[in-house]
């Protein structure tokens, strides 16, 4: 890929588990799942241009991260591109179940689409969520991230997203859920599996299908954090057909059967949760 090649700035779209099963852990430290993504609107930017080096920079993030650490693997399987600093402005908050920092590597794997074999592999050895980001999409998840099943894209609906002020790290959440017990065997993941293909097969709002919307990792989350609690309450109050954790939290999303109503939400909770905002899924 030359300079005159290279987008001028990518998006890294959040993504967001509409649902979270948990089973036991691997032999590789990692836990079975079986997962249902959406990519969001709500996306971090990514800026390149031409340096002397490779350069990663993200604004209050300091010390190597999932960018630097992909763009590092392109170069360790021979990936020729020129030398790039790559700004990354964050829109998608830090360590909140939000999948910021994988879209912002998965992005960055896609420049050597075409010219590197592999890239799936190299986005697992990355981080369990950046492959199901390689192209960002609806998807059903399973093994621990790595396994991606595209799926009809949902119908319409919107989202409002409550963070909080500090985020959690996945392994911590992971650490705890398993103290706490109970994680699911390989039929039951699979039982799930297939109820949740069958579920999205006509291309229904996720509301149409609130049953299978499950977070295995929520208790562990809200035992880690309490106040999360306080957020999930406040979005049944306003309105929400659904509200849970995302991922390994701590933010806790509602859903809403329109974008319009997601907005209002949003700005009826921001007296109490400043940081609270509306999404929608990505329509690529």
């Amino acid at each position: 890929m030359s300079v005159t090649e290279l987008p001028g700035a990518m998006l890294a779209p959040a993504k967001l588990n509409l649902c979270l099963y948990v089973g036991p852990k691997r032999d590789d430290g990692l836990h079975e799942i079986r997962s249902l993504f959406e990519p969001l609107e709500l996306a971090d930017e990514l800026k390149l241009t031409e340096a002397p080096e490779d350069e990663v920079v993200i604004e209050g993030i300091e010390g190597p991260d999932l960018t630097a650490k992909a763009l590092a693997a392109l170069r360790g399987h021979g990936w020729d591109g020129p030398p790039l600093r790559i700004e990354v402005t964050k829109r998608v908050p830090v360590a909140a179940g939000l999948g910021g920092g994988s879209a912002d590597a998965a992005a960055v794997l896609r420049l050597a689409r075409g010219r590197v074999e592999g890239l799936r592999a190299i986005a697992a050895g990355i981080g369990a969520d950046v492959p199901s980001q390689l192209q960002p999409r609806a998807c059903l998840v399973a093994g621990a991230g790595e396994v991606i099943e595209p799926v009809p894209p949902p119908g319409e609906h919107g989202i409002v997203l409550i963070p909080q002020a500090e985020g959690l790290a996945t392994a911590e959440v992971y650490a705890e859920a398993d103290r706490l017990g109970t994680p699911r065997g390989e039929s039951e993941l699979e039982a799930i599996r297939r109820r949740l293909r069958d579920a999205v097969d006509e291309g229904k709002s996720p509301i149409a299908y609130r049953e299978h919307l499950v977070n295995d990792l929520q208790p562990a989350a809200i035992s880690l954090r309490p106040e999360i609690e306080d957020a999930l309450a406040a979005l049944a109050e306003t309105g929400a057909a659904h509200a849970m954790v995302t991922g390994s939290g701590p933010t806790a999303f509602g859903l809403y059967p329109t974008a319009d109503e997601a907005l209002a939400a949003a700005k009826g909770l921001r007296e109490r949760f400043p940081e609270a905002m509306a999404t929608a899924p990505l329509v690529s």
